[in-house]
């Protein structure tokens, strides 16, 4: 089991979340669509050879995104990845993959 903390854009998020729970992800016990979220403000400078979403490259850019967690079956990892690269607007979005201790849903 995976905890996958992704950053979005406010455009894109319902969509990029949409995708990851259709790919597998965010399912607890009897519960799916599990998710948790908070707004905050990610920063890039695209290099030269960059071709962002949003900005120019050789400009730091600021941006207001939020942070997405869920959690990922070992079983859909790879489907959950691909979805997140497809759905997401970013040319490289910014994720972290922490292995965590599978629960015992009691439900």
């Amino acid at each position: 089991m995976y905890k996958l903390i992704v950053f979005i854009p406010e455009n894109a998020k319902e969509r990029v979340k949409d995708a990851l729970f259709e790919a597998g992800a965010a399912r607890l016990g009897a519960y799916s669509r599990c998710s948790w979220e908070c707004l905050g403000v990610g920063q890039f400078l695209p290099q030269p050879t960059a071709n962002p979403h949003i900005g120019q490259p050789g400009v730091v850019e600021q941006v207001q995104e939020w942070r997405v967690e869920l959690l990922v079956p070992d079983t859909v990892l790879d489907a959950v990845i691909d979805a997140l690269y497809a759905s997401h607007p970013y040319e490289e979005p910014a994720f972290d993959l922490i292995r965590v201790v599978e629960p015992v849903p009691r439900t």
